[in-house]
């Protein structure tokens, strides 16, 4: 008898589930403190204007040091101990009382060399925190316009009278018409005649340099679209609030613009050939050219497979195209569009992908010619500095260097010619530059994610390292156990194709063991998302790795900053996510590490990531298992139009349905959890609920958890909290620790 009371004894615990407690969600917690023990590094730096004084604070064990490099001399000094910083507030406020969070510093001056402080510089401010002796360099403060949610349309009428650069005369709107009147007599002239309520002259009227032409747009008005949302417990108040949010959705009608011409001496309007324009997504205001010859003007047609840059000629009237972009997908205006004139617009330095990959072409505005500046299977990544003068600019781009991660950002130099490239940046590892005020000099840090960080002064000419700043120390960390996330590469559905992530382990990692993995996706086309530089602390990742999981993030196909062929995959198939990139991905990387279970993945995001994260489950359940899906935009015609039209187009056709979570909500499999706020002023919150009441008609189980009075979000605190217990349960089958028990 007992050998059978001690066999069910042995078979009950053997089943019974293992409990986390609220302590192992503490220590998980606690290894960011991990941000805070790496040293000899530099914090924040600035370049004092019109020198070649850089200033920074190198962090170290004892705090924050300040100090001050000259780069034209190669030197470098501590710039002041506590007690001479402590003086040198109080001189600077002018012997008045302060708090710390006032701004006593200001127009500081290293002009008299690295020994001597004085107070003369103009356009530099400094802000101050006593208690602790620190400073922070911000240059200018300006005063920035509040123009509210970015899904609010421009008020054509709301810009008042706008004088002419002569101040011979003043031109306004009335009765949506455009009128000037002589800033003496006050005599008044109508210019146009057909404006009408709903098809009104924009008030935001631009005037040529030299007085002689008006130029603006004729706007067709649209019907505005609004979301609507109930905040049900606002602060300060018992009754629910109602929210109502401007907000354009794909296929919604837009405002149409024309651009308008007038001839100020003659008083008349000057027709405009303008009809090829009026399919537009959006038309930019005029830019005049300096000499008064005529304005430039950007069309953006619906769907995002053109993009014009025309010009109207003052005199005549006559509209000619200058650049002429077209592509059988879409045109990635919103994060490659780079446009710089050069000698008053005869010439134009611009970005395309026309052949494969993002370039820079030099355009000869008057002939119609463009001509390569940079050319090759790698990616230009932006411009910092055109100069003008010498005909040469300093670009950032990814996948130069053969051998190295393609999205790993260098900096180089070119002449407007295609010649000359030099590279400036040279070390193995993503670079973050700042230049002096001339571009002679530059502040040079690179990392990855497993070697910590360098910071040296570089010639900017030339790339040659002036002198080593900060080279990081993370000795402290090692001892703690830190383990570096491992960049990983492994080729796409495609077999060619390399695929490049991050897998993040606990402190704990234990080789012999084998761990659930759980991908973090964000596979918004705009960008590239995997972390490419060091940090000791990669926030949710780094926490949930320490609960016993391995955390990955991947780059697929889809997203940007690769090829164009790269990114095309997600055009109209938002859907796809890269997912086949992942999953090949993934399984390469448990091949080669046995503690990688591909028999428990799971999966979470945010926003276009929450799609992303239910989709999963939709798409591809004999692979993750469980998903928790965060203020996601579950069906693409919910969703913001600018985002949506620029990946899925125009007009809104049956490949939105074949990509919406909704409509494909019965082929749920697998455990899923739905996160949002009900205030979400990004995805209209409306798209989870909808998600949600298919997942009802389908009688297929979930999760959902709003969180009141909460806006785009992945969760917050709470959410954390609810999406750590849900890959507990569903992934390592062992239980989240009893929240409502005394703990």
């Amino acid at each position: 008898m007992k050998g059978f009371v001690l066999l069910l004894f042995c078979v009950l615990s053997a089943g019974a589930m293992a409990q986390y407690s609220a302590e192992d969600y503490q220590r998980a917690d606690s290894v960011s403190r991990f941000n805070n023990m790496v040293y000899n590094t530099i914090s924040e730096s600035g370049w004092v204007p019109n020198t070649q004084v850089l200033w920074y604070a190198l962090k170290t064990r004892e705090g924050r040091t300040w100090y001050v490099a000259q780069a034209d001399s190669a030197t470098t000094r501590r710039a002041f101990d506590h007690e001479r910083l402590g003086r040198l507030l109080q001189q600077t406020n002018e012997k008045k009382s302060f708090k710390p969070e006032e701004l006593p510093l200001q127009n500081v001056n290293f002009s008299a060399g690295l020994d001597t402080l004085t107070f003369e510089m103009d356009n530099l401010k400094w802000l101050c925190d006593l208690n602790s002796y620190t400073l922070k360099a911000t240059g200018k403060v300006k005063k920035r316009n509040n123009y509210g949610h970015w899904g609010k349309t421009t008020d054509e009428l709301s810009q008042g009278a706008v004088r002419s650069p002569d101040s011979t005369w003043v031109a306004f709107i009335r009765d949506y018409n455009v009128y000037i009147r002589h800033q003496n007599t006050k005599e008044e002239y109508q210019l146009s005649f057909d404006g009408a309520k709903g098809d009104t002259y924009s008030s935001f009227l631009v005037w040529s340099p030299d007085s002689r032409f008006l130029a603006t747009n004729k706007v067709r008005l649209h019907e505005k679209q609004f979301i609507r949302y109930i905040e049900a417990a606002p602060a300060g108040q018992l009754q629910p609030k109602l929210h109502e949010l401007e907000y354009l959705k794909p296929g919604d009608a837009l405002p149409v613009k024309r651009p308008a011409l007038f001839n100020v001496n003659e008083k008349e309007q000057i027709p405009l050939a303008t009809k090829d324009f009026e399919h537009q997504y959006s038309l930019s205001g005029p830019q005049w050219y300096s000499d008064s010859r005529g304005f430039t003007f950007e069309f953006n047609e619906r769907g995002h497979q053109r993009y014009q840059v025309v010009e109207v000629n003052a005199e005549t009237g006559a509209v000619r195209i200058l650049i002429d972009e077209k592509s059988t997908t879409f045109i990635d205006y919103s994060g490659k569009r780079y446009r710089h004139d050069l000698n008053d617009g005869t010439e134009i330095i611009w970005a395309s992908e026309r052949d494969g990959w993002n370039h820079l072409y030099l355009y000869n505005s008057q002939k119609g010619k463009a001509r390569a500046i940079t050319s090759g299977q790698w990616v230009v990544r932006g411009v910092d500095h055109v100069d003008e003068k010498d005909r040469q600019l300093v670009f950032r781009a990814g996948g130069v260097q053969p051998d190295e991660d393609p999205y790993n950002v260098h900096y180089y130099r070119i002449g407007l010619d295609g010649k000359g490239l030099r590279h400036l940046t040279p070390e193995t590892g993503h670079h973050q530059a700042s230049f002096s005020h001339n571009q002679r000099y530059l502040l040079d840090t690179w990392s990855t994610p497993e070697t910590p960080p360098v910071s040296v002064l570089r010639d900017a000419l030339n790339g040659d390292t002036i002198m080593t700043l900060a080279r990081a120390d993370i000795s402290a960390l090692e001892k703690e156990g830190w383990k570096a996330p491992e960049v990983f590469v492994a080729k796409g559905r495609d077999g060619s194709t390399d695929i490049w992530g991050n897998i993040y382990r606990p402190t704990h990692f234990n080789p012999e063991k084998t761990y659930p993995i759980v991908e973090y996706i964000y596979a918004g086309p705009h960008s590239s998302f995997v972390q490419k530089s060091f940090s000791a602390h990669m926030g949710a990742f780094s926490s949930l790795a320490e609960l016993g999981f391995i955390v990955v993030q991947i780059d697929g196909m889809g997203t940007s900053n690769r090829s164009k062929a790269f990114h095309d995959v997600c055009w109209k198939n938002l859907k796809d996510a890269g997912f086949p990139d992942r999953i090949a991905w993934i399984k390469a990387a448990a091949e080669k590490y046995s503690w990688m279970d591909t028999t428990r993945v799971g999966i979470y995001g945010a926003s276009a990531g929450g799609q992303s994260a239910m989709g999963a489950l939709l798409f591809h359940p004999d692979f993750y298992k469980a998903a928790v899906a965060s203020s996601g935009c579950h069906d693409n015609r919910m969703d913001k139009i600018w985002w949506n039209e620029q990946w899925m187009g125009y007009p809104v056709g049956p490949h939105y349905e074949a990509s919406s979570n909704v409509v494909n909500a019965h082929l749920l499999q697998g455990k899923l959890l739905l996160i949002n706020g009900e205030i979400d002023n990004n995805v209209d919150p409306a798209s989870t609920m909808q998600v949600a009441s298919a997942l009802i008609k389908a009688e297929k189980e979930f999760e959902l958890l709003i969180l009141p009075s909460v806006g785009h979000t992945l969760g917050g605190s709470y959410g954390e909290r609810k999406r750590r217990d849900f890959f507990i349960r569903h992934l390592r089958n062992e239980e989240p620790p009893a929240w409502n028990q005394s703990q």
